[in-house]
């Protein structure tokens, strides 16, 4: 540790101190307490764009044009200008300085969407092993549109989605991988998830996880489809055995019943596999006969439809060979995690080598909690060459973080609706948080409702958000504050603001907007 906040003292204690062992990044990250973007350059004159977000490696910024139909990216670069005299940190920077040029260069732009297709401004996924970004386009919305082919009746419908995998180095589409008619929740990456070179997409409207690779070549492979079937050789096994009944009366009594077709009248195989685990279960906890079948009538017959009823609305890497997996009721709609509190939901472990489920919990389970504030760590999953996701701040790594949680759980007026809440995140979404050392709660001390790692747009504020420091002498570091540096002249306007931190360097983008199309205020944040 430390014995002065000095930054020169800093250094040349650096230099005859050896950090204890496993804490020599967490040691070289405390220097992050003398660099901070303490200068701020308000209504900085930009494109007008739509930002999206820093590369988790800091080569790039992503964002796309206001009409959603290209991506434009940039790469930081840091700002220079001369100066005359002796002392230049007396001086206003020059007006070349305060442009958006000076801070990011622009390395191309790409149509992406075409014809009635616009990008989805909300969903980017990045691999940093060989610098492939994934972008979305999609068409409209059917909110109404029938359930047919095996669809989930309430699922709205997009006519095409369509994923692009380019090298941003140079802006080359790779390949596409394109669902028509079908729904993938694209919002804040919700439908998708990367973990390493593999790719799992959420069709909702058809109840099916798709597991793609992504090849070093640039190729999206697919590798197997989860759900209606769980083995490669399933559907060719159920459609042999229908062929050998055909000319028996099992087909006639299914045609006399109405059911179109033979694979209808089965429960998919992701289905089947969850029935027969909470089945197993219950069956294995009792060895009295009378009393294990009493077990089953309560807690398995009773609630079958329930279970059946039940639909994958979100999914997760934790490992190579495992998924986490939610369940909830069709009757929340895809916007279901909004309202978490007020619909069932569990959430299962599925091992994708095997096919089993390995563990089931509902979403108000104490065990599951436990895990949950223990382990949070493991929930998650990051790549294994992403090395800047591994220092984000959480209640298992940070005593500040559950200190905060804890105090949280205190005052929860309900102990279940408090741990449905703090579930209602599992799975958590891929690359929803910035690895930003200012964001470390044991670096830094900030408002987490004005402000904090995870992704999201925040109601603005016109007063500045304050970074304290954590360790002595607990002073304020820096502020961010978003908007006009005089603050909105229209109190009545609903402004919401979103904060880009580059993972490295002492840089940060503030963007205010209007819900009327306004152009947005972009302010630049670094240390000058």
């Amino acid at each position: 540790m430390y014995r002065s906040s000095n930054i020169v003292a800093r250094i040349f204690d650096r230099q005859i101190c050896t950090p204890a062992p496993g804490t020599s990044v967490h040691h070289a990250r405390r220097f992050y307490e003398n660099l901070v973007p303490s200068y701020t350059v308000y209504e900085v004159e930009c494109p007008d764009h739509s930002f999206r977000k820093f590369t988790d490696d800091g080569q790039y910024l992503i964002s796309f044009s206001r009409n959603h139909q290209e991506l434009i990216v940039f790469r930081p670069r840091w700002l220079s200008f001369s100066c005359n005299d002796e002392d230049c940190d007396k001086h206003d920077l020059p007006s070349k300085a305060k442009k958006f040029d000076s801070f990011f260069s622009q390395l191309y732009c790409v149509p992406l969407a075409s014809c009635n297709e616009l990008i989805c401004k909300d969903f980017f996924l990045y691999m940093e092993s060989n610098q492939f970004g994934l972008f979305a386009t999609s068409t409209a919305q059917i909110h109404d549109a029938p359930a047919v082919g095996g669809a989930v009746h309430g699922v709205p419908s997009i006519e095409k989605i369509t994923f692009h995998l380019l090298r941003l180095e140079d802006g080359e589409i790779l390949d596409k991988k394109v669902f028509c008619n079908d729904f993938v929740n694209l919002t804040h990456n919700m439908g998708v998830f990367l973990y390493d070179d593999l790719l799992a997409i959420v069709s909702l409207r058809y109840q099916t996880i798709h597991i793609l690779q992504i090849r070093d070549s640039g190729n999206l492979v697919d590798v197997r489809a989860i759900g209606e079937f769980c083995r490669e050789d399933d559907e060719l096994f159920l459609n042999s055995n229908a062929q050998h009944q055909l000319p028996g009366n099992h087909i006639e009594n299914h045609i006399h019943q109405d059911q179109p077709n033979l694979g209808h009248s089965f429960l998919s195989g992701i289905k089947q596999r969850l029935l027969s685990f909470i089945f197993r279960g219950l069956w294995n906890e009792e060895r009295d006969d009378t009393l294990r079948i009493q077990r089953l009538r309560k807690n398995f017959y009773f609630h079958f439809q329930d279970y059946v009823d039940l639909i994958i609305w979100k999914v997760q890497f934790l490992d190579r060979h495992h998924l986490l997996i939610k369940f909830g009721s069709v009757d929340g709609g895809p916007q279901v995690s909004r309202n978490a509190d007020h619909h069932p939901a569990f959430v299962a472990v599925y091992n994708m080598d095997t096919t089993e489920i390995v563990s089931f919990y509902q979403n108000s389970a104490d065990e599951l909690y436990l895990l949950f504030e223990q382990f949070c760590d493991h929930f998650h999953a990051t790549s294994r060459n992403s090395m800047y996701m591994n220092f984000i701040s959480s209640h298992s790594n940070n005593i500040h973080a559950l200190e905060q949680l804890r105090s949280i759980k205190d005052k929860a007026s309900s102990s279940s609706q408090f741990v449905k809440k703090m579930l209602a995140s599992l799975p958590f979404s891929c690359q929803s948080q910035s690895p930003s050392p200012y964001f470390d709660q044991s670096l830094f001390r900030f408002d987490d409702k004005l402000i904090s790692a995870t992704d999201r747009h925040r109601q603005s504020t016109d007063h500045p958000i304050k970074f304290i420091l954590r360790r002595h002498p607990y002073s304020l570091k820096f502020k961010i504050k978003p908007g006009p540096e005089a603050g909105s002249m229209d109190g009545r306007a609903k402004k919401i603001s979103s904060f880009l931190f580059h993972p490295i360097l002492p840089l940060a983008l503030s963007v205010q907007q209007t819900l009327f199309l306004q152009p947005s205020v972009v302010n630049i944040h670094f240390r000058r």
